[in-house]
């Protein structure tokens, strides 16, 4: 495995790099990757532009910005601040190594130093990969669900299959919770440690020619911990049969909407193999327990 260092670029020649880099997942979409000038102007006005390199190589960049809480516009900016973090690219040759979790460490210390504890940012909650890093190795929360956040056309290839849905992630850098997870101080539960707990799967995936399909009536919880599936490789699943993919797309939108509703909060994530196939789940967490009921979500 290659060596990998983190540096901040700050010099407007540096970010053209970085703009190649984007490309290598965007393509040339003018509405996909942030161009040189842009990367220039956050980087020197309270942003960041990370870079991850092996050796003088650019394999990974993380771009994010100082922004507020418009939710609560009355509070003065500075009591609502925190950063946003917008993109982050990897090389396809460099996946699965680890880059992104140093680009996201190396923007926590960034924010730990400048004052800032929360760091915002929004995933495909269907993206098993992305769940993982965010929610499981970086002890990422999150309980609002944004439906078709970016619209529904594929303009700068933000929607897929005709939805931008995503989970909106609060990762508060200081937290004790987050210091435990990025430094293993305290072991991850695996899913037969949830299980052997009575959590219950409230969606349980029905399997047929061994492709996943959402079940129809989802139980509401009577505890204060559920999981949630979704399938384990949502992309290959969209690619060999989209109307299923989509079908999952609608189940998880109701199943999540409805959780948070409740006062549920995802708070892990787990990727494990389960009664003899791989398997994806959510993990969210209350405080409050409600009777339990049949939540018929067919779709007429």
């Amino acid at each position: 495995m290659a060596t990998i260092e983190i540096k901040p670029l700050y010099a407007l020649p540096e970010m053209k790099a970085a703009v190649e880099l984007q490309r290598t997942y965007w393509g040339d979409d003018v509405e996909s990757v942030i161009p040189a000038h842009m990367l220039f102007s956050l980087a020197t006005n309270g942003g960041h532009v990370l870079a991850a390199f092996d050796g003088e190589h650019m394999v990974g960049v993380l771009v994010g910005f100082l922004g507020t809480n418009m939710e609560e516009q009355d509070r003065p900016a500075m009591a609502n601040l925190h950063f946003v973090s917008k993109r982050m690219v990897i090389l396809p040759e460099y996946r699965g190594q680890g880059i992104g979790y140093k680009l996201k460490l190396a923007q926590r210390s960034l924010a730990m130093r400048q004052g800032v504890r929360l760091v915002v940012w929004t995933f495909d909650p269907l993206l098993a990969a992305n769940a993982h890093l965010n929610i499981r190795k970086l002890g990422g929360i999150s309980y609002r669900y944004l439906e078709d956040y970016y619209g529904t056309t594929d303009d700068g290839g933000l929607a897929k299959l005709g939805s931008s849905d995503r989970l909106h992630v609060e990762w508060w850098v200081t937290n004790r919770r987050v210091e435990e997870r990025i430094t293993g101080t305290r072991g991850d539960l695996s899913l037969k440690q949830y299980l052997d707990a009575y959590t219950p799967i409230v969606n349980p995936a029905l399997f047929e020619n061994d492709l996943p399909h959402p079940i129809v009536a989802v139980s509401r919880p009577n505890g204060s911990l559920v999981l949630l599936e979704i399938p384990a490789r949502y992309e290959a699943l969209a690619e060999r049969d989209p109307q299923l993919a989509q079908a999952w797309r609608s189940h998880t939108r109701d199943v999540f909407k409805l959780l948070f509703s409740l006062g549920f909060v995802v708070t892990d994530f787990l990727h494990e193999p389960f009664e003899g196939r791989e398997r994806a789940f959510y993990l969210l967490s209350q405080t409050n327990t409600r009777q339990f009921e049949q939540v018929d979500f067919s779709r007429n």
